[in-house]
């Protein structure tokens, strides 16, 4: 009798040996972002930018910083740059990449130069 018991301790205590050993399971790795909506994304941030140009634009006409034809022209430029930043979308169904959004950054930036910012 007691060798079995000694077996089944001996068994019990490799049991949870071998269970402290297993190694611990790997957090699954994050998903990858969507590439579309990646791209929707930059083409929402394009729009927003505009939007806020376009409000300053509107401040600075009613304060008077400059006449209502100066600032339409520039409303005109903002809307050129909106339809390029579509045509680009358009192209790729619907986002832009992200060489198209930093050549759109760029036509921005010196939009803004020209609002005043």
């Amino acid at each position: 009798m007691p060798r079995i018991v000694r077996a089944v301790a001996a068994c019990a205590l490799l049991s949870s040996l071998a269970a402290c050993v297993v190694a611990p399971q790997q957090p699954a790795p994050a998903p990858r972002p969507n590439p579309q909506q990646i791209a929707d994304q930059r083409l929402n941030q394009v729009n927003g930018r505009i939007d806020n140009l376009s409000r300053r634009i509107d401040a600075h006409v009613n304060q008077g910083y400059y006449p209502p034809p100066q600032g339409g022209a520039l409303h005109h430029r903002l809307d050129v740059i909106r339809q390029e930043a579509h045509d680009m979308a358009a192209q790729h169904g619907g986002g832009l990449s992200g060489d198209e959004q930093r050549v759109l950054n760029q036509e921005l930036d010196n939009a803004a130069h020209a609002i005043g910012e």
